[in-house]
């Protein structure tokens, strides 16, 4: 009998407990299910399960045997999952998690755009800042902000997450245009994230090479960055936002762009996946689209 077959039909008694689970998930007799872990048994020369009349479970070396042999059916399936895959059209979800501001106003708009031209794709995006274990939240490709940590997950570098400083119109009216970073400590700031006296809030600024650095003040602080966008086109202070949700509002009127000649803080972005060898077409597929848009240009 086929070798691979007999150890799918054992590693399913294995697991379901039972000739008769294992006949219904694989659609067989009671009896050839039986034929098939008899001819393994006869082959190998051992007894892999011991069964009586009201139970069965593995020998010693039935349980190394069900070991290997998971081992030898997934190495199989990914094996025919190459070739499938590169002949295939993506399809299913992917699972794909990403930093809130950047998910909800950069990201989502691209994947609605990526759903229209694969109509067989679903995707189930989560938003969150926090580090996160993409084995325990299911998540099949991540996109992350910041320095990334030693890891065995795939990354792929992004264009960086550039920040610069914006203000309403009507603010700058009131208070002045300010004409260096030092200026911004006698402005009212919108600061993003939650602050103290022994990590307080740095905006870095750059210019021809000189970095300068400051500490805004500002009444209003939260950890929702649209809160401080509102805040901002209501003329309440000068926020620091990402530069390609901003440049519409800028493009509007809506905002102005504060200290221009100066370059904003910049943070590395890159997009991961798990790992290389389990990337199916939707997932590499996806991975090239979201490089692609957002490369460093």
């Amino acid at each position: 009998m086929d070798k691979l077959a007999g150890m799918k039909v054992f590693v399913k008694a294995a697991e379901l407990g039972s000739f008769a689970a294992v006949a219904d998930a694989l659609e067989m007799s009671p009896q050839m299910v039986a034929k098939h872990i008899a001819a393994l048994e006869t082959r190998l020369g051992a007894a892999l399960i011991n069964r009586t009349t009201r139970r069965q479970h593995l020998t010693e070396i039935g349980r190394r045997y069900y070991e290997r042999c998971r081992v030898v059916l997934t190495e199989v399936e990914e094996a025919d999952a190459v070739v499938l895959n590169m002949q295939a059209t993506p399809s299913g979800i992917i699972r794909v998690n990403a930093p809130v501001t950047f998910g909800s106003y950069t990201l989502s708009p691209f994947i609605s755009r990526y759903l229209a031209a694969w109509p067989q794709v679903q995707v189930e995006l989560t938003l969150s800042d926090r580090i996160i274990n993409a084995t325990e939240e299911e998540a099949e490709v991540l996109i992350r902000i910041g320095e990334l940590a030693d890891s065995a997950m795939v990354a792929w570098p992004l264009a960086p997450y550039r920040l610069i400083a914006c203000a309403a119109p009507s603010y700058i009216a009131r208070h002045g245009m300010p004409q260096t970073p030092a200026e911004l400590q006698h402005h009212a700031c919108l600061v993003y994230g939650y602050w103290s006296a022994t990590m307080p809030c740095r905006w870095i600024f750059h210019k021809a090479g000189k970095i300068e650095e400051v500490r805004p003040e500002g009444r209003l602080r939260s950890n929702d960055w649209k809160a401080l966008m509102h805040a901002a086109l209501e003329g309440y202070g000068v926020t620091l936002g990402p530069e390609d949700v901003l440049k519409e509002e800028i493009d509007k009127g809506r905002l102005v762009r504060v200290l221009p000649d100066y370059s904003g803080p910049s943070r590395p972005m890159h997009i991961l996946v798990p790992s290389a060898r389990k990337q199916t077409t939707k997932i590499r597929c996806f991975v090239d689209a979201v490089r692609t848009e957002f490369a460093n240009k």
